[in-house]
């Protein structure tokens, strides 16, 4: 399970730093490498979403045993 949570973590932190480069620069990482209207491109976007919902799922979990 610790590696699923590393893994789930490392994709969301690519997703910040992409928004951070939407935010500051107008420029997408994701969309540059693989394209507007890529099938790869969705699927980064689905994974990184999946990511963030196991995430929150996590930091509950946290909070509940504390």
């Amino acid at each position: 399970m610790e590696t699923l949570q590393k893994i789930a973590l490392s994709l969301n932190i690519v997703g910040g730093l992409n928004w951070a480069l939407v935010g500051l620069f107008d420029f997408n990482l994701v969309t540059a490498l693989f394209g507007a209207d890529s099938i790869i491109t969705n699927v980064i976007y689905v994974l990184i979403g999946i990511c963030a919902a196991f995430n929150i799922g996590i930091l509950f979990m946290h909070l509940n045993n504390e």
